[in-house]
C-alpha cells in the first residue's frame, strides 16, 4: 500500500539530498528521535551516557519508526555549561559508528563545533544539528559547504547558559524570520547548497512561554523560505507551565505529543522527539484521518 502523507501531491517530491546520494524524503512526517549521550540533559540525563546504553536506546527508537536519529554529546538546557570539545567527541562518536554499522537510518550529530561534526560524519553521520546556526564556530559553515551535507540552522537569543535570563521579543516570529533571513544568506555567501538547509525556530530557546505558543501558531510563517522546516518542542518547559505538574520532564508526554501532531499540521516536515514510538502513533492517526478527507490540515 502506498505511503499516506500530510502533504499535498505535488509537495510529494521534496527531498533534501545527502552526500552519499541518499534522498531524505519530505513527503510525509519525519520523526528525529532524540539521544543525549550527557549525563545532564533537561530530561534523561544519564540515562544514555554509556555506548552501550546509547546505542540500545538508538537502535530502540529506529525499531518504533524513527526516520533520523539525533545524537548529542553537549546539554544545551538553560544554564548548561560547555563541554570541553573532546569529550563531546569521545561521548558521541563510538555511539554512531555502531549505529552506522547496525542500521541504515539517517543519522544527525547534535553540535555546534566543526571538529565534532567533521569526525562524527567520518563516523557515518549524515547531518549536522547546530543550535547556533553557525554562529559559534567559523570553521562550521565551511565543513558542510566542503562535505556537501545537510545542516539545520536554529534560532536561539544568547547561548544555553543565559538564553532563559528574561528573553525579550516584540514580535518573535518577525525576529525570527529575519534571523534566518540573515542566516540563509551568510550560508549561501559560503557555499552551502541552500537545498540541505534545515529552519528550526527553537521552541524553548530564549523564548517565552507566549513566544512558544506564537510560533507554534505561526509556523507557517516560516514556509516562506522554501526549506524544510524541524520542530523540536519535545518535553519542553513551556508544556510544563501549561499543565503545571510535579512530574518529570519525561513525563510530559501528552503536551509533547500535541505539539508535534499541531507542528505537523501548521507546515513542519520534521519534529525532534523523545518519545519516538507514541509520536510515530499519533502521527500515523492524523494521515490516515486527513486521507479520509476529516482533517483541513
Amino acid at each position: 500500500m502506498a505511503k499516506q502523507t500530510l502533504t499535498k501531491p505535488e509537495e510529494s517530491e521534496r527531498v533534501i539530498a545527502l552526500a552519499d546520494g541518499r534522498r531524505l524524503s519530505l513527503g510525509g512526517p519525519l520523526v528525529m528521535g532524540v539521544l543525549n549521550v550527557t549525563p545532564d540533559s533537561f530530561s534523561d540525563g544519564g540515562r544514555y551516557d554509556s555506548p552501550v546504553a546509547a546505542l540500545r536506546q538508538a537502535v530502540a527508537m529506529v525499531e518504533q519508526g524513527a526516520d533520523i536519529v539525533d545524537v548529542g554529546g553537549e546539554s544545551s538546557r538553560p544554564g548548561a555549561q560547555p563541554v570541553d570539545p573532546t569529550e563531546e567527541r569521545h561521548r558521541v562518536l563510538p555511539v554512531i559508528a555502531q549505529l552506522r554499522k547496525e542500521s541504515r537510518v539517517f543519522i544527525s550529530v547534535d553540535t555546534y563545533r566543526a571538529e565534532t561534526a567533521a569526525a562524527a560524519l567520518d563516523a557515518g553521520a549524515d547531518l549536522v544539528n547546530d543550535i547556533s546556526a553557525l554562529r559559534f564556530d567559523r570553521d562550521m559553515a565551511r565543513l558542510v559547504a566542503e562535505r556537501a551535507v545537510p545542516i539545520v540552522l536554529m534560532h536561539m537569543k544568547g547561548t544555553p547558559r543565559n538564553m532563559q535570563q528574561n528573553p525579550v521579543y516584540t514580535d518573535c516570529v518577525k525576529e525570527i524570520v529575519e534571523f534566518f533571513d540573515e542566516r540563509i544568506e551568510f550560508a549561501a555567501a559560503r557555499g552551502i547548497d541552500r537545498n540541505r538547509l534545515i529552519l528550526d525556530p527553537g521552541i524553548g530557546f530564549g523564548k517565552r512561554l507566549e513566544d512558544n505558543l506564537d510560533i507554534l501558531s505561526r509556523l507557517r510563517e516560516f514556509r516562506r523560505f522554501g526549506l524544510p522546516v524541524m520542530v523540536g518542542a519535545s518535553r519542553k518547559s513551556f508544556i510544563g507551565m501549561l499543565a503545571p505538574s510535579s512530574a518529570a520532564a519525561s513525563e510530559r508526554i501528552g503536551g509533547s505529543i500535541a505539539a508535534a501532531v499541531l507542528a505537523m499540521c501548521h507546515g513542519a516536515d520534521i519534529v525532534r522527539v523523545h518519545d519516538v514510538a507514541p509520536t510515530v502513533e499519533a502521527l500515523k492517526t492524523l494521515v490516515a484521518i486527513r486521507a479520509r478527507g476529516g482533517l483541513s490540515c
